[in-house]
């Protein structure tokens, strides 16, 4: 398909391009180096970092806002303030999220002009090409706004966990840093129930499950670690939390049709790259597996600690159960307390 014209005869990409890029790019990957005092292929791993393919060396590809960004990290790794793979990996971490970002807006921006003008994906796609511009100014703004709430939200986090790691009892150097309750949740059927949907019923089932989870996750202060299709994880920063999160997650699941199995761990965990690792991790993905279906399944030893908590919680244990590497589990039920007139009703 050819480009859009626009009124002065250039497409509507390129002016778009240009107005993002504050003017047309004129450096080649030797320039930029050249203009930052880097090799070329320092130069290249930046902007693989990035999540960009590499330029070849005659082709006119960076700006002057290219030259300067990578002027700061530079500047912040010659004066002390970042090491040389700490800056690539701050790099790393914005291409990601950046790459992730656009895509999920304009997907949305793409659903919005589907349903609300009957358009089909190719007409919805150009619709949005030619009104991004207008949109890209508000996007932005929000963009900065929320990172920074949610680097504020983050610090605070860390805040909280310095003044417990101060206070008694001093944790075991050796031990993973951030004590969290890992939680997951998973569709039942999710490939079967898939395969028989058109495109858009599946793109709908897939964005009502994580809208529901993220906002049922953040409505209770805890955070998505990530969602895989057909699966969220997410932490919260205490057990009583968690629980409430997994309890909430069954409810509104039920009522808008998904049946969903879940479980919840709490354990120490190492923050890498926006995610988490750890044993406590493997093994709430284990035990989300072996978990019955509308059920959310602690290991014992979870469970313990949560009915210390004297939340109004039921914890009924379930058959204990052999798992490849972590031996044998011993899955306990967490639902909501029965109301006393239910919990001491006669049976019939």
């Amino acid at each position: 398909m050819g480009e859009r014209a626009d009124a002065d005869g250039g497409s509507t990409y390129r002016t778009f391009a240009r107005r993002m890029l504050r003017g047309e790019p004129d450096l080649t990957t030797p320039e930029v180096a050249e203009r930052t005092g880097l090799s070329t292929e320092v130069v290249r791993g930046f902007w693989r970092s990035l999540g960009f393919a590499d330029v070849p060396d005659d082709v006119p590809h960076f700006t002057d806002d290219d030259v300067a960004l990578l002027r700061q990290l530079v500047e912040l790794f010659e004066d002390g303030t970042l090491g040389m793979a700490a800056a690539q990996s701050l790099v790393r971490a914005q291409g990601h999220s950046a790459d992730r970002l656009a895509l999920w807006q304009v997907e949305a921006l793409v659903e919005d002009a589907v349903q609300r003008y009957a358009l089909d994906d190719t007409s919805a796609r150009l619709l949005v090409l030619d009104r991004v511009a207008r949109l890209a100014p508000v996007l932005e703004q929000q963009l900065v706004h929320t990172w920074r709430r949610q680097l504020v939200a983050l610090l605070g986090r860390i805040d909280r966990d310095v003044a417990l790691a101060h206070a008694p009892p001093v944790p075991d150097a050796d031990q993973l840093p951030l004590e969290r309750a890992i939680g997951f949740l998973d569709m039942i059927s999710f490939t079967e129930r898939s395969a028989r949907m058109s495109p858009g019923e599946l793109a709908e089932l897939v964005q009502g499950f994580e809208s529901a989870a993220r906002d049922t996750i953040a409505g209770y202060g805890a955070r998505v670690v990530k969602t895989i299709g057909d699966a969220v994880l997410y932490v919260a920063d205490d057990l009583r939390t968690g629980a409430e999160v997994s309890l909430a997650l069954l409810e509104v699941m039920g009522t808008r049709g998904f049946e969903v199995r879940g479980s919840l761990v709490w354990g120490r965990v190492l923050s890498r790259s926006g995610d988490v690792f750890g044993p406590s991790v493997n093994l709430a993905s284990r035990l989300g597996d072996v978990a019955p279906p509308g059920a959310v399944v602690l290991d014992d030893v979870s469970a313990a600690l949560l009915e210390a908590r004297d939340l109004a919680v039921r914890l009924t244990p379930e058959r204990p159960v052999a798992v490849q590497g972590l031996g044998v589990i011993r899955p306990v039920r967490l639902a909501r307390a029965l109301p006393d007139a239910e919990a001491v009703a006669p049976t019939r």
